[in-house]
């Protein structure tokens, strides 16, 4: 098998040795996986420039990475799951994301959350695959050769960096979110090009060249520097940046997919490493699943359309796949100067296909694992975010956005309506602690986990015992539940003091050249927007097309997917989405009736739709009794959406208690 060696730096146990019900404890074993690969294998071949990494003496292709196992101590006692849960930028998520866990420092040990995967039983991967992850301990990284030409030179080739700062900086690292960047490979040259735009589409400006340059200001001079620039006066906050430079570093990117796939199917089925070292699960995995949220959903995307679910023996690899917040986008993960962290609107992200299956014969998502017999089955599970993102809804509808599309019978799409990209939670605050981006509205604070625990129970009872999951619940014209965009900004325009995108986050067509891993047209040509379809909304304007919790059906307040860039950081009247990512918000009712009066709010007060705290409770946890039913929501998340309910009842009517709590 592709994977040669797994080398165990440590094994300690899990959580402290804390048990889990009748599965008991868990161990976490961390280490190195060492991969050799065949090139000429037909189902490795689609790895962009995988012809042009050195070979080994038997001619295969050789790359390691980082992994980590969290597992039953005696596997007998597990449910005979592995879960693969594809980092997002050298970080793990599905703890967090599906065990509720708190967030914490990469280089702590992992925090078991509500133990929910555990007490069921899983055994976890986690598996590097970015080769640019920062060399910070606790992050998982790939590490992948770089392409060479057939005379032994680097390749060489253009290259796009777009940044869009939150507060005005005089000098620019050449990466996203501090990745290790491409370094330019001409630092006087006059070919490269800087260009500054007020928004993504707005009209784009060539900085002469003689005000920046390939350099860090040092005590307030420039340094010239390949992997930064600097610019007379800085780059302010909110405007866009694209910097065109030529580099000669191509590493891999596109190995990180093989690490993924090889990995879990050697837990999968292996045996030995080759190298005298033991499966740790060998026998005691019969189903495999895929975990991905964001930019590692996107990741599993890009698996599935490339085909990447069988090994190089035509083992498949996962039954079932749970991409989360993907929306209908893939990303820079197969291509040469791939930049996997970028959110960029010109990025090969934004390319076709969407769907997964084209209704006219064309290409799909899914349409090579169908061909090759490796589909797995797949939950999508998605926000309003990514429809406000121009993307979520081009997965389930025709390009020009006028159609809806039918899924296949191996998938179902989900929307959590109202909710947004990240998975929130209170205090109320309308500035993001970590990042320091600043909404004009509060940022959304609707915790989806609970449906997301639900979606892996359900994927597993799909794939283990046939049982069809839930309906699937996305905006469509059928039921009327689809709108444009625009078609919701008089209803927003009503609400006193609340602005409405000025400058939506679109998606444009874009011409790469012939070949999207090997781009020939750098930076690419840019077309038509796709149009952006998303939600209706009801009289309070929460969303209606999708799957509503008890926050969205039993309200205190108008939830989104979008919000708007504050004064504070630049970029007025543009969709708040820092890094790419767009974030939400919470629009909260007036406590009572006078209070509404006064501010000329059309929307019912708390007061007048809930006598009291304990009736609204009430309320929240009889529709999260009936989402159960339904099969959206688990019986024992019941509790935890109720007391969700409270806790921001307390938070915007400011109860006595939550007063007290305070103080």
């Amino acid at each position: 098998m592709a994977l040669t060696k797994l080398d165990i730096k440590t094994r300690k146990p899990f959580a402290g040795g804390e048990s889990f019900g009748a599965v008991g404890r868990y161990e976490q074993i961390d280490g190195v996986a060492h991969f050799a690969v065949d090139p000429d294998h037909s189902d490795n071949a689609v790895i962009a420039g995988i012809g042009l990494a050195p070979r080994n003496g038997d001619g295969l292709v050789e790359f390691s990475a980082d992994f980590r196992i969290v597992k039953p101590v005696d596997n007998d006692h597990g449910n005979g799951r592995l879960l693969l849960d594809v980092v997002n930028r050298g970080k793990e998520l599905a703890l967090k994301n599906i065990n509720s866990a708190p967030d914490g420092p990469p280089n702590a040990d992992p925090h078991p959350g509500n133990g929910f995967m555990m007490r069921h039983g899983y055994s976890l991967v986690w598996c590097g695959w970015q080769h640019d992850v920062p060399g910070t301990p606790g992050l998982f990284r790939c590490n992948v050769p770089n392409a060479r030409n057939a005379d032994g030179s680097p390749v060489s080739g253009k290259i796009v960096v777009s940044f869009q700062p939150i507060a005005h900086t005089d000098t620019q690292f050449l990466s996203d979110r501090e990745h290790q960047p491409y370094p330019t490979n001409h630092l006087e040259s006059w070919e490269s090009v800087l260009t500054v735009q007020d928004h993504e589409d707005g009209a784009e400006t060539v900085i002469p060249r003689e005000r920046w340059a390939f350099a860090r200001l040092v005590d307030g001079r420039r340094v010239p520097d390949a992997s930064h620039i600097t610019m007379d006066g800085g780059f302010g906050a909110g405007k866009v940046y694209r910097v065109v430079y030529e580099t000669s570093h191509a590493p891999l990117v596109g190995l990180g997919l093989l690490a993924t796939r090889d990995i879990a199917a050697w837990l999968r089925y292996g045996k030995s490493d080759g190298d005298g070292t033991a499966n740790p699960l060998a026998g005691a995995i019969g189903r495999a699943y895929a975990y991905g949220r964001s930019q590692s959903g996107r990741f599993l995307r890009q698996m599935l359309h490339l085909g990447l679910n069988r090994d190089e023996s035509g083992l498949v690899v996962f039954d079932g796949m749970l991409p989360n917040v993907a929306g209908g986008k893939m990303g820079e993960f197969n291509v040469r100067f791939g930049q996997p962290s970028s959110l960029s609107n010109r990025s090969v992200n934004n390319l076709p296909p969407f769907m997964d299956i084209d209704p006219d014969g064309g290409d799909g998502i899914l349409a090579e694992v169908t061909r090759r017999g490796c589909a797995p089955r797949v939950i999508y599970t998605n926000t309003s975010s990514e429809y406000w993102g121009g993307h979520g809804a081009l997965a389930h509808m025709t390009p020009d956005g006028k159609s809806d599309v039918e899924l296949p019978d191996n998938v179902r799409s989900w929307l959590f309506c109202g909710t947004q990209h990240g998975p929130a939670n209170l205090p109320i605050s309308d500035t993001n602690p970590d990042t320091g981006a600043r909404g004009t509205q509060a940022l959304n604070y609707v915790d989806y986990r609970p449906l997301m625990r639900a979606a892996l129970y359900h994927l597993d009872r799909w794939v283990t015992h046939g049982e069809a999951p839930p309906a699937n619940g996305y905006p469509n014209y059928a039921d009327g539940s689809a709108v444009k965009a625009e078609d919701v900004a008089e209803w927003f325009g009503s609400l006193p003091g609340v602005e409405f995108p000025t400058h939506q986050k679109l998606i444009r067509k874009l011409d790469f050249g012939l070949d999207r891993a090997v781009p020939s047209v750098v930076p690419p040509a840019v077309g038509d927007a796709y149009p952006m379809v998303v939600s209706a909304v009801d009289a309070d304007g929460n969303e209606v097309g999708g799957i509503r919790l008890p926050a969205i059906e039993v309200p205190l307040a108008t939830y989104a997917g979008w919000n708007v860039r504050h004064a504070d950081i630049g970029g007025a009247g543009q969709t708040l989405a820092p890094g790419g990512t767009v974030v939400g918000c919470a629009i909260p009712f007036a406590a009572t009736r006078e209070e509404r009066l006064a501010s000329g709010d059309p929307r019912a007060s708390i007061e007048e739709r809930y006598g009291s705290r304990e009736e609204y409770v009430a309320r929240v946890r009889a529709c999260a009794e009936s989402l159960v039913e339904s099969g959206y929501v688990l019986a024992e998340d019941v509790d935890v959406l109720a007391a969700q309910g409270g806790e921001v009842y307390d938070a915007i009517v400011r109860t006595p208690a939550a007063v007290a709590a305070d103080d």
